[in-house]
């Protein structure tokens, strides 16, 4: 079983950073993907960047440019750089991964999620 253990949220003014950090623990074969979804009041949740194991990203357009995902894949741990933060990143954020198990097959698993609130 995996685990998702997310941290670095917070209340932050507009404008201003905050880093969100995402372990991975249990019984982990290999990580295919990591990523963050985030997900406001009266909202679906959406995807907001991904990162493979080979290092490639996507990004939701409206991030673009403003947050970045890395990875350290010794410590099993993705995260979220967020930059030039707007009232309307106001959401709970989700870390998920998709990993593999020895026998190939995906299993896919969520963070309990961090709250980041935008607000002056």
């Amino acid at each position: 079983q995996v685990q998702l253990v997310e941290s670095g949220g917070g209340l932050v003014q507009p404008g201003g950073s905050l880093r969100l950090s995402c372990a991975a623990s249990g019984s982990i074969f290999s990580i295919n993907a990591m990523g963050w979804h985030r997900q406001a009041p009266g909202k679906q949740r959406e995807l907001v960047a991904a990162i493979t194991s080979f290092g490639s990203t996507n990004y939701a357009d409206s991030v673009k440019g403003r947050f970045t995902i890395s990875r350290d894949n010794a410590k099993k741990t993705v995260y979220l750089q967020m930059n030039s933060l707007k009232p309307e990143d106001t959401a709970i954020y989700y870390c998920s991964t998709v990993v593999a198990d020895p026998g190939g097959e995906y299993h896919d698993y969520w963070g309990q999620g961090t709250q980041v609130t935008v607000s002056s």
